[in-house]
């Protein structure tokens, strides 16, 4: 009697630390899943000197161009055909000749100012100077990127939120989401935490 007893306790004992380590595995593996999604979100600027992270949701991709440093697609809200898009690159030339550059994308349906409409504000953050634009209208899209030419493609009801990070050592960049209006407004919120949690890559 008291070796079935001492078997049955053993099989429980086994059993338990079977349940133990099972349990324990599956949250390992829970853990690293969510670490590779984080992995997956966050990045660099300015020679690796800068760190964000993505908003939860969007997905890094293969750049679409040889400039682009880093880039995100995002899922189109509901009603709108096409994804977001956000790119990451080194940006030439001075602030205001950029803000210039994108407002030229962008066209209005009433045949006004796109300069004039568009809303900048300028932020210090974590030892930068950013400038940040919100740009409205019909979106002159360049498949191949701004430098590769070609015909444009007018996607009316676009947005475009994009940040100049100007950093005192390693020049600047810029951090540019675009897509359709719903698309964009609907993740705005999301790119400014990301913009506002700059952080240096030492902390």
């Amino acid at each position: 009697m008291s070796f079935f007893f001492s078997n049955l306790k053993n099989d429980r004992f086994v059993s338990g630390s079977f349940a133990i380590a099972f349990v324990s595995f599956v949250m390992m593996v829970e853990s690293v899943s969510v670490f590779a999604a984080d992995q997956g979100r966050a990045f660099s600027i300015a020679g690796g000197t800068m760190s964000l992270e993505a908003p939860e949701g969007w997905k890094r991709v293969e750049p679409k161009s040889g400039i682009v440093e880093t880039e995100f697609s995002i899922l189109p809200a509901e009603g709108d055909a096409q994804p977001g898009r956000m790119t990451v690159m080194g940006a030439g030339g001075g602030v205001a000749q950029n803000l210039d550059r994108w407002y030229g994308q962008f066209t209005q349906p009433d045949g006004s100012s796109t300069k004039e409409k568009a809303v900048t504000k300028t932020l210090k953050l974590a030892g930068c100077t950013v400038t940040i634009v919100d740009i409205a209208g019909t979106y002159k899209d360049s498949p191949g990127g701004p430098f590769a030419g070609g015909k444009s493609i007018d996607r009316p009801d676009y947005r475009m939120l994009a940040a100049i990070v100007e950093t005192a050592e390693n020049g600047s960049y810029f951090l540019k989401f675009y897509g359709p209006g719903k698309t964009v407004v609907g993740q705005s919120e999301g790119f400014r935490k990301m913009v506002e949690a700059m952080v240096p890559a030492s902390q």
